[in-house]
């Protein structure tokens, strides 16, 4: 799996950490091994210029997902080739802003690194195709997320 994480928002961010929960997450969902994520963590004016750009909404926001392939959990690939295997594919992008998840971090009562590890599998289940505007959606997917949350911080207890 290949999980590319840039980080251009000017705040120190453990990178491996999010490749690691990255990478549990699409095991977590059966997205194929060879697909590609990236992952980009920005400052609060990149974000609002995103933000408005492709949501038309003022502000920043704390992570926005751009799917690439039409990838699906369960399923191996967002397509096939000439002789029927699966393909890998390119999952999409996820943009996270640090300065907005410290915030809601402070909010909640968790750390920042909690809250980005939250926006950054959310921005996952998005590139996947879950979403939660309707109410039946949001449960199926922030169950999920917390679920796959769940097994992340268990996995790290265990070693």
């Amino acid at each position: 799996m290949s999980i590319e994480v840039l980080n251009e928002s000017g705040v120190p961010v453990d990178e491996a950490d999010l490749v690691a929960l990255a990478r549990h997450v699409l095991d977590g969902m059966r997205v194929h091994p060879l697909a590609e994520l990236s992952v980009l963590l920005v400052d609060e004016v990149a974000m609002s210029e995103l933000h408005e750009k492709w949501m038309g909404e003022p502000g920043p926001t704390d992570v926005l997902a751009f799917p690439m392939d039409e990838l699906r959990p369960g399923s191996m690939s967002g397509g096939t080739d000439d002789d029927d295997e699966p393909d890998p594919g390119l999952l999409g992008d996820i943009v996270l802003c640090p300065a907005v998840a410290e915030r809601q971090a402070a909010q909640a009562g968790h750390s920042t690194e909690d809250e980005l590890r939250l926006l950054c599998t959310h921005g996952i289940l998005h590139l996947l195709g879950y979403d939660h505007a309707e109410p039946e959606e949001h449960k199926e997917m922030f169950g999920l997320q917390a679920e796959l949350l769940k097994s992340w911080r268990d996995k790290r207890a265990q070693r």
